[in-house]
């Protein structure tokens, strides 16, 4: 029963994959797709959905700092939605505010470079959002 954890971005999603108990959360990899066409993240996230047999999903919602909804959660919504029925499983929107940021100050503190950082900042942000999703719900 494990759980895959999104970071969409306009241009990446940062993709974390939980182990089969639900008790952590790895790094997969970053996809680069062309929002808003889900057609090419489709294909990309079949293959790891099937490949690790998850059952649901969490997806990043990033919410402004007051708790309103601005145009980026608008779309984290979207795609939620098309997640939802594209794979037929369970999306959970998971506030994600200050996750990037989060990801960036322990990659900056584990002395990575920025060009790697820039590499792996959104599939950290995804671990994140999907180990503060299984912590949350043990």
């Amino acid at each position: 029963m494990k759980k895959i954890g999104l970071d969409v971005g306009e241009k990446t999603i940062g993709i974390a994959i939980s182990d089969a108990l639900g008790w952590t959360a790895q790094g997969i990899k970053t996809l680069y797709w062309e929002e808003p066409d889900y057609g090419t993240a489709e294909q990309p996230l079949r293959e790891i959905i099937q490949a690790n047999e998850v059952t649901e999903a969490v997806v990043g919602f990033p919410k402004n700092m007051n708790g309103t909804i601005g145009p980026r959660g608008e779309a984290s919504q979207d795609f939620a939605a098309w997640l939802e029925k594209e794979f037929n499983m369970p999306v959970q929107l998971w506030d994600e505010r200050l996750t990037t940021m989060a990801a960036e100050r322990v990659l900056i503190d584990a002395d990575v470079s920025r060009k790697k950082r820039k590499k792996v900042i959104d599939k950290m942000a995804a671990v994140m959002i999907l180990q503060s999703y299984l912590d949350a719900n043990k």
